[in-house]
């Protein structure tokens, strides 16, 4: 007989895996959490992104920053990396999605997902420490306010719910959330630097809210862990074996034996696992369908900058995302700031250009719009103060669109790629996104009196747009032949294995999808019993 020793395993320290830990140890079950990222501090943080030891996330280069990128043949990825995840590095901006999300025919035949999610989008809310309204205009706001009104859909703006503590810029306050058991809490000074590491303290990170409380009731988190195995046992339990992340040499591997794991990896380092499980045997029942319906969102980014902004304009002044408005029903559009001197993402903008032209004519239409003001586009594509001249639209859309991914040998190596999936292509561009990136910078320079232009990315030049939503890939279904997780996020063909974060979302959000993944946490650990009671839950 197998000797367990932990009750649960959680892969992962995002906003599912988070949830897991809190929740499931308030039910008596031993919890540890593994997460491959460091832990920070608030003094942890780099100052600005220049400082990429402490902002990017490549270990193996010594560098355990909280911003992880991925690229695939139809996608750049942007995600969290460090205990809180993707916490550490969102733009803590928390929408709900509009009907058509849970009206999508992969899983709204399983339920009334709107009214059944409702009370637990209000946990998520009030554990998230969610302001329905950014509570500050400033320029940004009323260039965003303006450039809606000139795209024709004024009455669409709004002033975006955020996860932060206000208070009183600067102050240190005690816990304000939950009766005094989490910590203490700085009012935020508007910053910036929201997506960097919030080194005030008034982000609600999940550092401040369920991670805390779930290890002052007995969680343990493991940082630097990276997983590397996940094997199930003969009586359906599982060994967890992980090393040292980032480690060369002596990687400190190790193993453990659960009764049941949790996979919150987020979507990159879900999918990654189920499919090399899968590959080598491990676990051997997940799904065919594992890989398909990878969501990004249907996202650009884009924006507009200035060869120069008066001190007044204070573009770089508040937190990451503050409003947001519909270019159409849907498509949503919201504005992303990062603080001054933070001007290393600066380096992914490039000149605008037409995205439904071949690679060969988009090259050649960069290339005329350099040769025709060389001077105006090196002061535009200058990185100096890039965050304090500009500012970065986000585009999402509700479309039905999706990549399938798989692994396949490269250098000797299984690495993850994709191909387009289900529904429409994944889109190389928005052209919803160039028109607001346009109504944005018109009204830059009507603010700033200076010459401005529409930017778009150099990966979205070469046809590969960007996401920081990475999503699905392992979706709630109703037949392990069309998704990867049952309606209680149980892996069909291994009931005690749970996916629990991102790569379960079944569609498109077209907003942040933070707050549903949390949303979608608290519903499924609802359903778990209490530790030794018995599992009311059908069989699968």
């Amino acid at each position: 007989m197998i000797e367990y020793d932990e009750d649960v395993v959680v892969i992962g320290s995002g906003f599912g895996g988070s949830v897991a830990a809190l929740r499931l140890v308030e039910k008596g079950y031993r919890v540890l959490v593994y997460e491959a990222g460091r832990r920070f501090e608030d003094n942890d943080f780099a100052k600005t992104n220049w400082n990429v030891r402490r902002y990017l996330w490549a270990p193996a280069l010594g560098c355990f920053g909280i911003q992880r990128i991925h690229r695939l043949p139809h996608v750049m990825i942007l995600a969290g990396a460090g205990v809180g995840g993707g916490s550490l590095n969102y733009a803590n901006t928390l929408y709900q999605p509009g009907g058509a999300f849970f009206a999508d025919p992969q899983w709204g035949s399983l339920a009334d997902w709107e009214t059944e999610l409702a009370p637990h989008y209000a946990t998520a809310k009030r554990m998230l420490g969610v302001v329905e309204r950014y509570p500050h205009t400033g320029p940004v706001e009323r260039i965003m306010a303006g450039a809606a009104e000139d795209l024709g859909v004024g009455s669409t703006f709004r002033h975006a719910p955020v996860g932060v503590w206000f208070g009183r810029p600067g102050e240190l306050t005690a816990d304000p959330y939950f009766g005094g058991e989490g910590p203490a809490r700085t009012g935020c000074t508007l910053c910036g630097n929201c997506m960097v590491g919030c080194r005030a303290g008034a982000k609600n990170t999940l550092m401040k809210n369920y991670l805390a409380l779930a290890e002052r009731r007995g969680a343990v988190i493991e940082p630097l862990r990276t997983v590397t195995d996940v094997r199930e046992l003969a009586d359906g339990g599982f060994a967890v074996t992980t090393q040292r992340s980032g480690a060369w040499l002596r990687r400190g591997q190790r193993t453990v034996h659960a009764r049941q794991v949790v996979l919150a990896a987020g979507t990159w380092g879900t999918q990654q696992l189920l499919h090399r499980m899968k590959q080598s045997g491990a676990l051997p029942g997940v799904s065919d369908a594992v890989g398909r319906l990878t969501r990004t969102n249907s996202e650009a980014l884009d924006g507009a900058v200035a060869v120069a902004v008066p001190e007044s304009l204070e573009l770089a002044r508040g937190v990451a995302i503050t409003t947001s408005f519909h270019v159409d029903e849907r498509t949503h559009v919201e504005n992303v700031r990062y603080g001054p001197g933070s001007n290393l993402m600066g380096a992914l903008a490039s000149v605008m250009v037409p995205g439904d032209r071949r690679l060969g004519r988009r090259l050649l239409s960069l290339a005329g719009r350099v040769l025709r003001a060389p001077i105006r586009q090196f002061r535009l594509g200058s990185l100096h103060r890039w965050s304090e001249r500009g500012i970065i639209a986000l585009v999402m859309q509700t479309a039905d669109n999706s990549l399938t991914l798989s692994l396949r040998r490269r250098f000797g190596r299984l690495a993850m790629t994709s191909a387009q999936g289900h529904g429409e292509p994944n889109p190389s561009y928005l052209p919803q996104a160039h028109r607001a990136a346009a109504a944005i910078a018109a009204r830059v320079q009507q603010e700033g009196g200076v010459p401005t232009e529409a930017r778009g990315s150099w990966p979205e030049v070469f046809g590969i747009p960007m996401t920081a939503h990475f999503l699905g890939g392992a979706v709630i279904s109703e037949t392990p032949e069309t998704g990867v997780v049952d309606r209680y996020h149980r892996v069909w063909g291994h009931p005690r294995l749970h996916v629990v974060d991102g790569a379960a979302v079944p569609a498109n959000p077209g907003v942040n999808p933070s707050l549903t993944i949390t949303a979608l946490a608290e519903r499924a650990m609802s359903f778990w019993p209490r530790s030794g009671v018995e599992d009311e839950r059908p069989a699968q």
